[in-house]
């Protein structure tokens, strides 16, 4: 069975850190871009970041740049993105998911996960 597996979510206070995973089983992660994607309360889901499969591309939202940091590690197959100074605005549930590359739309990538909440609050 072809999944994706988030994992590492949780309750922190703001300014705390969290480093989400994102596993892939089934297959290999290493000819995919990933994306990180996440859904506040009541809003649509957006875009947070994105790695290229192999061009060592990594994209961001302007709204985590400078706090989250993606990347990779083909041999465990599993991408993962490191958040850092997390603020209330950042709770959500973040889903992965892979694409072709990272400049395709949100409706363009496949093998979603089922999410992991984060929740910032003091």
């Amino acid at each position: 069975q072809v999944q994706l597996v988030e994992s590492g979510g949780g309750l922190v206070q703001p300014g705390g850190s969290l480093r989400l995973s994102c596993a892939a089983s089934g297959f290999t992660l290493d000819y995919y871009a990933i994306g990180w994607f996440r859904q506040p309360p009541g809003l649509e889901r957006e875009g947070v970041s994105c790695i290229g499969s192999s061009d060592g591309t990594k994209a961001y939202v302007d709204s985590v740049k400078g706090r989250f940091t993606i990347s990779r590690d083909n041999a465990k197959n599993t991408v993962y993105l490191q958040m850092n100074s997390l603020k209330p605005e950042d709770t959500a549930v973040y889903y992965c998911a892979t694409a072709s590359n990272c400049r395709v739309a949100q409706s363009d990538f496949g093998s979603w996960g089922q999410g992991t909440q984060v929740t910032v609050s003091s």
